[in-house]
């Protein structure tokens, strides 16, 4: 029987802070980073790949957390973890002494949700199939199965996951050919990085109309004044007609964040983007309430399904915002949408990073073909960063993401990649290094000589 013989781990990193990529208010200088790791197997020509998404210091952290994992994945039967991934959800999520940890939150629970992803990538490519696909012509039991309820029954019970994915189902081959057709909608936060010029800003807004998508997003939070100015700018650039939502990534206290939203309201945001602390329920609650009807959205750093919960039942967001790399991968983030669907919820999932996008795409894909039946008011963020990085990177055509059609979960990133961008011995890293230093022994030489 073919087995997982070994799970390699690699510390990824890309210096995104140097061009201001990836820049917010809470986040300002950003390297992103992925904690990589890569199920090998006995069997030729399979393997799974999967990745917690970081933003660089701290990523040697989440290498480290992949490799606790080790013990539990090494040996196990390919068939086994093919018919059933949960099991290895199952067993992650129930190490007694890792979950002390968490219990499910947190860097552990992302290593889970990378090695979760990685099976789920191994699955589909010995299936011979995308991940959307998968998913969405897998049987609704089996599915409802996969998905992790435990603590959800109460508002969830098993019985209404099989029913939603009964009825998902229906005229499921219609949406499959329409998402083939034309693709899944995507909005773009590539113009709106809150180190960019005013220049960069509206250049960008500019192209990505004329690219086709129909929503932008720009990060705010840092300084009010600021905010206005470019909130101006990129109105100015893309028109009346195209969404703008901002993103104040967690920067505010709750009445800060209805204040600030209200003043930035002449400029018609469509949604406020994490307001105030992932974790505070009831603070989303509030400024819902209060700056309707500017949207609320959030969800990329809810830690695990039963915050997603909390969310949905305190009518706390109008959008959730998916991540697929931060809670328990696939397993988890079915949950997810099983709870979104319930409620009526739209679904826009947080992408951009490293792979967020070439993840996040078959989730939406699969939510719209299988189980929402829907992509009314939704769409999948995209930035434009590091996709040649990967072997089946995302494919953006008139604004919409094209549905991948290779085998697997598009997690895999190129060799070549790896062996460049490995902290801190890849080339990159060692030659960035030797250049610091020969700088540093430059300026040294010239003091000597001033003096």
């Amino acid at each position: 029987m073919s087995r997982i013989t070994a799970v390699e781990t690699h510390d990824i990193r890309f210096p995104t802070s140097r061009e201001l990529d990836g820049s917010d208010a809470m986040h300002p200088d950003p390297d992103y980073s992925a904690a990589y790791l890569v199920l090998r197997t006995d069997e030729a020509g399979t393997e799974g790949h999967g990745f917690a998404f970081t933003i660089g210091r701290g990523n040697e952290v989440q290498v480290a957390a992949l490799n606790a994992l080790r013990p539990q994945l090494v040996g196990r039967r390919l068939d086994d973890i093919c018919a059933d991934p949960g099991t290895v959800y199952r067993a992650l999520t129930a190490d007694s002494q890792l979950r002390w940890l968490g219990p499910e939150k947190g860097v552990i629970h992302m290593a889970v949700g990378a090695a979760v992803n990685a099976v789920w990538d191994l699955a589909a490519r010995r299936a011979g199939k995308p991940l959307w696909r998968l998913l969405a012509e897998a049987p609704p039991e089996w599915l409802a199965a996969q998905a992790d309820l435990r603590y959800l029954e109460d508002v969830l019970p098993r019985e209404r996951a099989v029913e939603l994915l009964r009825a998902g189902r229906r005229d499921a081959g219609r949406r499959t050919a329409a998402l083939l057709r034309t693709g899944y909608p995507a909005y773009t936060t590539s113009p709106g990085w809150l180190g960019y010029s005013d220049e960069r800003l509206t250049r960008l807004a500019r192209r990505a109309v004329a690219d086709g998508f129909t929503q932008i997003k720009l990060k705010v939070g840092a300084d009010l004044a600021d905010d206005i100015r470019r909130l101006r700018a990129a109105r100015a650039a893309v028109g009346p007609d195209i969404r703008i939502a901002i993103d104040a990534n967690q920067r505010w206290h709750v009445r800060q964040a209805i204040e600030w939203t209200r003043a930035l309201a002449e400029f018609a945001p469509y949604w406020i983007e994490e307001p105030t602390s992932p974790d505070d329920i009831l603070g989303h609650a509030a400024v819902r309430r209060a700056v309707a009807p500017v949207k609320v959205a959030s969800g990329e750093h809810a830690q695990n399904r039963v915050i997603v919960k909390q969310l949905l039942q305190a009518g706390a967001i109008d959008v959730l915002q998916l991540d697929a790399a931060r809670v328990g991968g696939v397993n988890e983030n079915l949950a997810v949408l099983l709870l979104a669907a319930d409620r009526g919820i739209p679904v826009c999932p947080h992408a951009g990073g490293v792979g967020l996008c070439e993840l996040v795409q078959h989730l939406a894909m699969f939510d719209y073909v299988a189980l929402s039946g829907s992509t009314r008011d939704r769409a999948v963020e995209y930035v434009d960063h590091l996709h040649e990085h990967f072997t089946d990177p995302v494919r953006i055509t008139g604004g919409h993401y094209a549905a991948p059609s290779a085998p697997g979960f598009s997690a895999r990133m190129r060799p070549e990649s790896l062996a460049r961008y490995r902290y801190p011995d890849g080339e990159f890293w060692a030659a960035d290094r030797a250049g610091r230093a020969a700088g540093g022994r430059r300026d040294t030489e010239r003091t000597v000589e001033t003096a």
